[in-house]
């Protein structure tokens, strides 16, 4: 039985998907699907996945959606994953030999363990150089916000979700907005799940001057609803001051960038007060990125 699915949502990667594609080719294990999820490539995307599957090394299947955002196209494909895992691989990166095996040997090594949303590997650019740092503790079982934002391990990891998680999370979406931070669904699963972390790197990729990360805070301000509910789900009960404060005054630019009064800003958020205070400082960094932007 095959127990993960590797989730690529792409747009315009044609010539980049070829590494990816020939990572997934050379893997130890061999057992796994490939989901593609195209979003509204205008590039050559679609000849050349047809010619992957073509070559039938891969069982491979292509979804071609209007340009919506990874989110949107994320939340479209977990509905059709038919494997107990999901794995998602943006189209610029690419993977370990082992990243397949890997997976699945702790899948198996905690398959009965029980309150668990999914497993958080390492990433490492192309040099080798470890994204950000290491876990305190290898396999050590804490929830995202235990584990990344009350402890501060900042950078990307390689999740690897439960599916049945994903789909009891999804994305919320937004008429006109492409973008969402992925932490938004990681810290609402955090209330409920735990997810094993472990110190070994099975992600390889560097950031695209072109890409989504390069590029974020101009994307954050063109999608300010998706973005308030990231700020919102920094001020979660079990986040640390450090990440509440910053969620409110998150909260403050995305809602003044979305044109929401503060009074229903303020309204709509449990620390009235800490708001208040701290709604000049939003105040302030709205126009200084709206004047960048």
């Amino acid at each position: 039985m095959k127990t993960v699915t590797v989730l690529t949502t792409t747009y315009n990667r044609d010539k980049l998907l070829k590494r990816l594609y020939n990572s997934l080719c050379n893997q130890t294990e061999k057992n796994f699907n490939w989901l593609i999820v195209d979003d509204g490539s205008t590039d050559n995307t679609k000849i050349a996945i047809n010619k992957y599957m073509q070559e039938k090394k891969l069982n491979i299947k292509y979804i071609y959606q209007t340009n919506s955002g990874k989110h949107i196209a994320i939340n479209r494909a977990v509905k059709i994953v038919d494997t107990p895992l999901v794995f998602i691989v943006d189209s610029d990166d690419y993977l370990t030999e082992n990243a397949i095996e890997r997976i699945n040997n702790y899948y198996y090594k905690y398959k009965e363990y029980k309150g668990l949303c999914g497993f958080s590997f390492l990433r490492k650019y192309t040099n080798g150089e470890i994204n950000n740092k290491k876990f305190p503790k290898n396999e050590m079982i804490e929830s995202y916000i235990d584990a990344r934002i009350n402890r501060n391990i900042a950078g990307d990891k390689a999740e690897v979700f439960y599916t049945h998680c994903l789909r009891e999370f999804p994305f919320p979406e937004y008429k006109n907005e492409k973008f969402m931070s992925e932490a938004v669904v990681w810290i609402k699963m955090a209330q409920k799940y735990k997810m094993v972390h472990i110190n070994e790197a099975i992600y390889i990729g560097d950031y695209l001057e072109e890409g989504l990360t390069k590029n974020i805070r101009k994307h954050k301000i063109t999608s300010p609803l998706g973005y308030m509910d990231y700020a919102k789900a920094l001020m979660s009960k079990n986040c640390n001051i450090k990440a509440k404060v910053k969620g409110i005054i998150l909260y403050g630019i995305y809602g003044k960038f979305a044109i929401r009064k503060y009074m229903l800003l303020v309204k709509q958020i449990k620390y009235k007060i800490l708001f208040t205070i701290l709604y000049p400082v939003s105040t302030f960094f709205y126009y200084k990125w709206k004047k960048e932007k």
